[in-house]
């Protein structure tokens, strides 16, 4: 199949570079505003070059790749919608809650797959919990824990343009609670605070954040999100349940030092990076969008999941702003 890419920046860089090594991709058309970065990727891995996304979907693409910036998310899955051609899409669908409901109404009865990039759902840590949950293993779920910690925070610009800590970063934990579990979010409380950068603080938004979920059974989850982990990449999952219990995540590369006389785990290097962490979940995420795109699966993450994710970080933002408990409703269309 010949798939698209819109966006060369460093994760359409590594989009590229994962679809080109993929048996089900026979070639690539790519676009992006640097005409440099263009000429690299059409140089290193044989791709063609469009000179704009209306190019790209006229180049005869059976599916389309989407990694250019927030802003553009809209417009360009439109597009893609509008010629038919099934969309991956990196999260999040918009910058704003408000207009990712109008992407969702306006891709809802097209026939046309989209597929939204939340990485997690491929990882095998994660896709084990969910069996274990399905299966009935664990019991009855109690207490979920859920982590994303970063090693260092990301420039000023970003941090100004990215809606907060829980709209970037804590809504892959959102999702993967959804996931996971099965069960849907009625309420949040969340809080956070600053005790590193400054230009964090300045723009609004907390460095360290948590947030208490509870869960339509009644199961409660706990979400812990820093900018601030000097030790490396931290992300894990705890689900507690009436039988049993088990963690997502508690391997050698985890960065975290235990103090236990005798301990000597975690042994290995540990993870500094999300791409280093997630490499094969991003590569099973790609191959099941070249099954979308092929017509044997259905979106594994559709908009609509994708909107509800940044509906708990909606309210989970609005919780730490005003210092209260939030229901999904307040944040519900």
């Amino acid at each position: 199949m010949r798939i698209g890419i819109m966006g060369l920046g460093r994760i359409g860089a590594f989009h590229t570079e994962t679809l080109a090594g993929l048996d089900a991709v026979d070639s690539l058309v790519v676009t992006d505003p640097v005409a440099a970065t263009v000429a690299a990727v059409t140089e290193r891995f044989g791709a063609t070059a469009a000179d704009s996304p209306e190019a790209l979907l006229a180049a005869g693409v059976d599916g389309v790749v989407i990694a250019a910036a927030t802003d553009a998310h809209p417009e360009l899955v439109l597009a893609a919608v509008e010629a038919g051609i099934p969309v991956f899409c990196e999260k999040p669908v918009a910058r704003g809650i408000e207009e990712s409901r109008e992407v969702l109404r306006a891709v809802q009865g097209s026939g046309v797959e989209v597929h939204i990039g939340y990485n997690r759902r491929f990882d095998a840590g994660f896709t084990a919990a969910r069996r274990a949950v399905v299966s009935g293993e664990l019991g009855a779920l109690h207490t979920v824990r859920s982590t994303t910690l970063d090693p260092a925070p990301p420039p000023a610009a970003y941090v100004a343009a990215s809606g907060g800590i829980f709209r970037d970063c804590g809504v892959h934990d959102f999702d993967i609670v959804r996931w996971v579990t099965g069960r849907e979010v009625v309420e949040v409380y969340a809080t956070g605070g600053n005790r590193g950068s400054e230009y964090i603080r300045a723009a609004g938004d907390a460095d360290t954040a948590s947030a208490l979920l509870t869960l339509d059974d009644g199961t409660l989850a706990v979400v812990s999100n820093s900018r601030h982990n000097a030790r490396g990449h931290d992300v894990r999952l705890e689900l507690h349940g009436m039988k049993d219990s088990i963690a997502v995540g508690l391997e050698d590369k985890l960065p975290l030092r235990s103090v236990e006389p005798g301990a000597d785990f975690p042994a290995g290097v540990p993870h500094t990076f999300f791409m280093d962490r997630f490499t094969d979940a991003y590569r099973a995420e790609l191959t099941a969008f070249t099954e979308v795109v092929a017509g044997t699966r259905t979106s594994p993450c559709t908009v609509a999941d994708a909107v509800e994710a940044s509906r708990i970080a909606e309210a989970c933002t609005l919780s730490l702003h005003e210092h209260r408990a939030v229901r999904l409703e307040e944040v519900r269309a």
